[in-house]
């Protein structure tokens, strides 16, 4: 099973990270491609534009926008890209979800995680 973690796109890049994938829909801003150190952006996995733009990062929607998200991440589609993920990763490597957002705990990143957990368990 892999070690999955979250990290902001803003903070330093670890030899710990391991393996970072952005999920964002939207490149962060000011942070270079060099910079941000990422294997894959993974943008097919992140909320849909119209929900991103619902939920505009209020604490308030947190709870239906997991609901929502969640919904959206069962679409085979993005199942197949969230195997992917996995895959690509290797067998032990740590996985680092990278999102920009400010919020630490009220992002797309949290809910990726505990997705890729329950994937990652049943493999």
């Amino acid at each position: 099973m892999h070690t999955i973690q979250t990290k902001r796109a803003y903070d330093p890049v670890a030899t710990t990270d391991g393996f970072r994938v952005l999920v964002d829909r939207v490149w962060p801003r000011g942070v270079s491609k060099e910079e941000l150190h990422v294997k894959i952006w993974a943008k097919d996995v992140a909320p849909s534009t119209s929900l991103r733009k619902w939920f505009g990062h209020d604490p308030r929607r947190w709870a239906e926008f997991k609901t929502r998200y969640k919904q959206e991440l069962r679409d085979p589609d993005v199942r197949a890209h969230l195997h992917e993920i996995l895959e690509q990763a290797g067998k032990s490597q740590t996985i680092t979800l990278v999102f920009g957002a400010k919020d630490r705990e009220h992002n797309q990143a949290i809910v990726l995680e505990e997705a890729l957990r329950q994937m990652d368990s049943r493999t």
